[in-house]
């Protein structure tokens, strides 16, 4: 009785016999998940060697937690047999259900495969008559005669893609990379989340400000569907001040508040102070679509703009754009693109239409590289005269004009100085509550700009939301553009339209005869629908 020699595994071939106790004891273990991992999963311990699994009372949590909810997500410190504990719950799954499969992806393939090898110990050392009969058993996979199976797999966007799954578990995701992060939950999360019963079990010490952080923060206010679980590193049994310290003397501070306290911690050079950072918030767009969020519509006698960077549409980094209302403090980001694939060709279309759609709002197209050719389709072929010009001369370097200048070009590049000016100025901005951000991904790259040499970029990823916020903050401190944006300014240019208004009605004249001009007459009613104007 065993599997390819194994005679700690049941063959698919091999027959039991089942005792009246036994019979009951099997039914009670498939009822209760508790009991039967308390009862019989062994685990190993690292001064003891193999020993039953005598569950603290957070891990208990952490088991009926997972038995009634679809979503449970569980910040937790180092070293507190988080995984050892989703390991039993995975193996009583696919021991007590049929066709139950489970896909366990981590940040790397061998941390994957090490859980997975968590189960088979645990499966190898329960009685023969509470195992299932081995179909394959390796590193990576296992299947069992009731048609149950577990995957390994690291992280990723094709990890488990055109497979079905009924529990995904994703460990210490906090430290899988944030690009990876980001891919997995665009085209891999969806056809998980779209099932009635499938389940998601997230575990990690917090590394950062990313995804994982943006989960549990959702989470806090109640934006998803996941169940918390929290556990201080004083809820494990002998963890007390002295340990406490004896740890952070052999470590550090900041260390320890962030692997054991699981405080969410940012890079410490971030152009933006941790302490903001951890203070911003982000909001639920009003739409959403795959490239654009919009967090604030159009409104009448607003006053905005728009700020575009273009990339080179190979899937790397993004074209992006933030529409930003300023007709007072604090501004405000009413939306932003991102789109890594679309041709600089049809970008200026795209920022046409959002920036009509926006009161006509003042652009600011960064020029470098291709960026050239986008404001040059924006002005030329679409013929949309609201964006900046830029000139430049050696005492005062690039400075926004009303383009009359024969220097003068469309748009700005994005050169040292400027770059210096407006890091500057939007560290001001946000630090300062000058600046509501709305955006979890714009505030997302904030986590990671930092300083790199005598300047800020992305430690990794994109920063491609951030760029645009750095030059709208050197833009909105040129003389042309505080006088353009200034309140008088914009009174006597509504006055003016206003006047002229009037001035080409006088000639029609009114006459009153003293009767209600409205009696009896038809109500006109003017309404948007689809960015045209219609009449019922």
């Amino acid at each position: 009785m065993a599997y390819n020699g194994n005679q700690n595994l049941v063959g698919i071939r091999d027959t039991l016999e089942f005792s009246k106790e036994q019979v009951i004891e099997y039914a009670k273990c498939a009822r209760d998940p508790l009991y039967f991992i308390e009862t019989y999963v062994q685990i190993v311990n690292v001064d003891k060697g193999l020993v039953p699994f005598d569950m603290w009372n957070f891990q208990r949590d952490i088991v009926r937690l997972v038995e009634s909810e679809r979503y449970v997500i569980c910040k937790m410190p180092r070293q507190v047999g988080k995984t050892t504990t989703v390991a039993s719950i995975l193996l009583h799954y696919v021991l007590f259900n049929e066709n139950y499969s489970v896909a366990i992806l981590a940040n790397k393939l061998s941390q994957a495969r090490e859980i997975l090898g968590r189960i088979q110990l645990a499966f190898e050392h329960l009685p023969k008559w509470l195992q299932q009969g081995v179909v394959e058993w390796n590193k990576g996979y296992i299947e069992l005669a009731n048609g149950s199976k577990i995957l390994a797999s690291a992280t990723s966007s094709s990890a488990i893609r055109g497979t079905s799954q009924n529990l995904i578990y994703l460990d210490e995701f906090a430290f899988v990379p944030n690009n990876m992060q980001e891919d997995f939950f665009q085209s891999v999360y969806p056809t998980i989340s779209s099932g009635k019963t499938t389940k998601v079990v997230i575990t990690s010490t917090p590394n950062g400000l990313n995804m994982f952080y943006k989960l549990w923060k959702d989470s806090e206010e109640e934006r998803n569907d996941y169940k918390r679980v929290d556990v201080h590193w004083s809820d494990v049994p002998g963890r007390d001040v002295a340990w406490k310290a004896e740890v952070i003397r052999n470590t550090s501070e900041e260390q320890f508040r962030q692997e054991y306290d699981c405080e969410f911690l940012g890079s410490s050079n971030t152009l933006i102070s941790p302490t903001k950072l951890r203070m911003l918030t982000y909001s639920t767009p009003l739409k959403q679509t795959e490239d654009i969020k919009v967090y604030l519509e159009p409104a009448q006698s607003r006053l905005y703009t728009l700020i575009a960077d273009t990339s080179r549409a190979l899937g790397l980094d993004y074209s992006a754009f933030v529409i930003i209302d300023i007709t007072e403090f604090p501004y405000q980001v009413a939306a932003v693109y991102r789109n890594n694939t679309i041709s600089s060709l049809l970008y200026p279309s795209i920022i046409y239409q959002f920036a009509k759609h926006y009161n006509m709002a003042y652009c600011l197209i960064e020029s470098n590289d291709i960026g050239k050719q986008v404001a040059d389709i924006l002005y030329y072929e679409h013929e949309y005269e609201n964006i900046f010009y830029t000139s430049s001369d050696q005492r005062s370097g690039q400075r926004i004009t009303g383009g009359f200048s024969g220097s003068a070009q469309l748009g700005v590049k994005t050169s040292t100085t400027v770059k210096r000016v407006g890091c500057s100025n939007f560290k001001s901005m946000v630090e300062n509550d000058k600046i509501i951000l709305n955006d979890f991904d714009l505030i997302q790259e904030l986590y990671r700009f930092s300083a790199k040499g005598n300047s800020y970029e992305a430690e990794e990823g994109h920063d491609d939301l951030v760029m645009p916020c750095v030059l709208f903050s050197w833009m909105i401190e040129q003389p042309f553009v505080k006088e353009l944006t200034s309140t008088d300014l914009r009174q006597r240019i509504y006055n003016d339209q206003e006047n002229m208004i009037e001035e080409a009605l006088t000639p029609f004249g009114i006459v009153d005869d003293g009767q209600d001009v409205f009696e009896d007459q038809p109500v006109i009613a003017v309404h948007k629908n689809n960015d045209n104007w219609l009449l019922n």
